[in-house]
C-alpha cells in the first residue's frame, strides 16, 4: 500500500496564522510538530516512508522538505499549479505506476495534509481494514459519524446503517457538500449521514477505470508518462476528486470511522480540539484574563488583557489581530474575500517568510526603504544576485557572514558591516555552526522581491 498526501491546498479559513504563502499543513496547533508531519508519521505505523507520496505546490517545496527532514525516505511531487484534488491524484497515482513501478493492484491511501485524528492506533486498524476493502474492487470513503449539525462539512449518505451494526461498509449512496443548518440537522435525525473526512482507499485498476467512464479528460493525460502529464499540467480541469468521481462511480462504499477526527476547518474547530483551563479558555502567547471564559486567545510578541470576555477568539500576528465570537469563525473566509479585493498582503504573506537557507522578518518599511532581520542556517547561503533598484547595507548582530561583493570574498563578523550598491553581483552564507543573524537596510526607488536577478542557486530557483 501506498500512501497519497494532499499539501497542496492555501486555505485561509485559519487566517490571520494560515496565508497563501504559508497554509495552515505547515502550522504548529496541535502539540510541537506541524499538521503535515503529524499526517505523515500517522500513516507511518504501517507504511514505510519510501511508501509516502507528499503532493504540493512548486511553492511549498522548501517547507515540505523542512517538515519532512526527519522522514526523507518520503517523495515529493510539485504541481505547477493548483487544480483541485481530482489531478492531483491522478498525478500521484501515475507517480506511482511509472516512478515507483506499481502495478494495479496496488492500493493507494489519500489523505488530506492537515486533519487532527486520534488515536492514532485505531485509525491504523481502520486503515488496514481499507486495504482489504479496496481489493475486493471498490473505492473506499472513510467516513465520521456527526456529533453536531455541522453546515461546514460535506456528508456521505449511506444505504443499510444502523448505530451498532457489524456490517464493515455501506454503499455510499449521495454526497451532499456544506449543507445548511436545517438540512444538517436533519441528516442528523435520520442517522444514516456520514461527515466526508477526505480520505479514500482505492487499487490503481479502479481508480484508472472509474476515471476512463467518468472523466476522459483526466484519464487521457493519465495515459502519458509521467514527465509530459507533469509538463501539461496546466491543462488538465480544475475539478475535486469529489465531483469527478465519487459522486458518479456506483463503485463507492463508506467505512465508518470510530475516532476522534478534525479537520481544523475554523478557529471554532481549533477551539474543540485544545486543552482548556478551569474556565474554559485557551491561552497561547503573553495572556492575562479577568473574568474571561469560554474565549481562545493566540498571542504573538504583545501582551495581550481581557476582561470580562465570554465566547471569543482572539487571535494575534505580527501584522493582523482577528477577533471573532465563536460560532462565527466560518465569516472569516468574508473577511479574506475582501482583503483579497483590497489586494492587501496580509493574506499573502506573514511578515516573516521561510526560505530553504532560513527566514526573513520584515521589521520596518517605507517610501524608498525597507529594514529585515535575516536569519540564515549553519551551512547554508542564498542566491549570487544582483538588484538593479536597491542597494543594500548589511550589519552582522551573530554569528559569522561569508560575503562575496563582485569578485572579492570577505568575512563579516559580529558588529561588522558591509554595503552593496546597485547592480553589484553579491552573496551571503553562513559558513559557521551557529545561526548567522544580519540586519538588512535597503535603500531605492524599488524594493519589492522581486527585483531579485539570480546568477546562481544551489535550491535550484533560477528561472530560465
Amino acid at each position: 500500500m501506498k500512501a497519497l498526501i494532499l499539501a497542496g491546498g492555501s486555505g485561509t479559513r485559519l487566517w490571520p496564522l494560515s496565508r497563501k504563502n504559508f497554509p495552515k499543513q505547515f502550522l504548529t496547533l496541535n502539540g510541537d510538530k506541524s499538521l503535515l508531519l503529524q499526517t505523515v508519521e500517522r500513516v507511518m505505523g504501517i507504511i514505510p516512508p519510501n511508501d509516502i507520496i507528499v503532493v504540493t505546490k512548486s511553492g511549498y517545496q522548501f517547507y515540505v522538505i523542512s517538515e519532512l527532514s526527519t522522514v526523507s525516505a518520503a517523495h515529493s511531487i510539485l504541481e505547477p499549479t493548483s487544480k483541485n484534488t481530482a489531478p492531483a491524484i491522478a498525478l500521484g497515482i501515475k507517480y506511482c505506476l511509472d516512478t515507483l513501478g506499481c502495478n494495479k493492484d496496488e492500493v493507494i491511501f489519500v489523505s488530506p495534509s492537515d486533519h487532527i485524528i486520534r488515536p492514532v492506533e485505531r485509525f491504523q486498524e481502520y486503515l488496514r481494514e481499507a486495504e482489504k476493502v479496496a481489493r475486493e474492487g471498490f473505492i473506499v470513503t472513510f467516513g465520521i459519524l456527526p456529533t453536531r449539525p455541522e453546515t461546514g462539512y460535506g456528508y456521505i449518505k449511506c444505504t443499510g446503517y444502523s448505530p451498532g451494526s457489524q456490517q464493515r461498509y455501506f454503499k455510499a449512496d449521495r454526497f451532499t457538500e456544506k449543507p445548511d443548518r436545517e438540512t444538517a440537522e436533519c441528516y442528523m435525525r435520520e442517522g444514516n449521514y456520514f461527515w466526508n473526512s477526505g480520505m479514500f482507499a482505492f487499487t490503481l485498476g479502479t481508480i484508472l477505470e472509474e476515471f476512463k467512464k467518468h472523466e476522459p479528460q483526466i484519464s487521457k493525460e493519465l495515459d502519458k508518462g509521467f514527465d509530459e502529464m507533469l509538463s501539461a499540467f496546466t491543462q488538465m480541469p480544475e475539478i475535486s476528486i469529489d465531483y469527478a468521481i465519487m459522486e458518479r462511480s456506483d463503485r463507492v462504499v463508506t467505512l465508518p470511522l470510530d475516532v476522534y477526527w478534525n479537520d481544523i476547518g475554523s478557529w471554532d474547530s481549533l477551539f474543540d480540539v485544545l486543552e482548556k483551563d478551569k474556565d474554559g479558555n485557551i491561552t497561547q502567547g503573553d495572556v492575562c484574563s479577568v473574568n474571561t471564559k469560554g474565549t481562545l486567545v493566540i498571542g504573538n510578541k504583545r501582551l495581550i488583557s481581557t476582561v470580562g470576555l465570554e465566547d471569543c477568539l482572539i487571535i494575534e500576528t505580527d501584522d493582523a489581530i482577528l477577533i471573532a465570537r465563536k460560532g462565527e469563525a466560518q465569516k472569516v473566509k468574508d473577511i479574506v474575500d475582501r482583503l483579497k479585493k483590497e489586494s492587501r498582503n496580509e493574506i499573502e504573506e506573514h511578515v516573516t517568510t521561510y526560505r530553504p537557507w532560513g527566514s526573513f522578518t520584515i521589521l520596518d518599511e517605507g517610501p524608498r526603504y525597507k529594514i529585515k532581520r535575516i536569519m540564515i542556517k549553519p551551512g547554508e547561503k542564498l542566491s549570487l544576485q544582483i538588484h538593479h533598484h536597491r542597494s543594500e547595507h548589511w550589519v552582522v548582530i551573530k554569528g559569522v557572514a561569508k560575503v562575496t561583493v563582485g569578485n572579492e570574498e570577505k568575512f563579516i563578523h559580529e558588529n561588522e558591516s558591509i554595503y552593496i550598491s546597485k547592480s553589484m553581483s553579491h552573496r551571503l552564507e553562513n559558513p559557521g555552526k551557529i545561526h548567522l543573524e544580519i540586519i538588512e537596510v535597503q535603500n531605492g526607488e524599488y524594493v519589492g522581491e522581486d527585483d531579485i536577478v539570480r546568477m546562481e542557486d544551489k535550491y535550484g530557483r533560477i528561472q530560465t
